[in-house]
């Protein structure tokens, strides 16, 4: 069976879909925009306002945080296993706090035992927990 580019951009892009790996490549993108939000909130932060690092990471995260809810809930996931707005963000917001501490110990971890700078820190940092982050609320908020 053969599938258009058509039916293949639609699959991807704006059909609603329970398949995990259509899921992960919306993630990706949804991921990357909140990347975006974070890692440039964390670098105005640090660098233009002063504030310590790892305390400018975590203020930034949140910022990510949020944007990924919205883009998540919007395009990435059509099912809800809660349907309370506010305890879903709540239970979103929780996983997120995991993704903080993560967050924080990795860019810690690299900057100050590996020496790298911590920009590339929260780039390593990213990647690891944009899984914990998706797979996470793919299970427990989005069966």
């Amino acid at each position: 069976m053969k599938i258009s580019v058509k039916d293949l951009k639609r699959k991807l892009l704006t059909d609603q879909t329970n398949k995990t790996h259509i899921q992960l490549f919306r993630y990706f993108f949804t991921g990357g925009a909140a990347f975006i939000v974070d890692f440039s909130s964390l670098f105005f932060l640090t660098y233009f306002l002063g504030i310590y690092y790892l305390v400018s990471a975590a203020i930034a995260f949140v910022f990510g945080l949020i944007i990924n809810y919205f883009l998540s809930i919007s395009w990435v996931f059509n099912r809800r296993t809660i349907n309370n707005r506010k305890i879903e963000f709540g239970a979103f917001t929780l996983i997120g706090i995991v993704g903080i501490f993560l967050n924080e110990l990795f860019i810690w971890f690299f900057t100050e035992n590996i020496q790298i700078y911590y920009l590339s820190s929260k780039i390593i940092a990213a990647v690891i927990i944009l899984f914990w982050n998706f797979f996470a609320r793919k299970y427990a908020l989005f069966r």
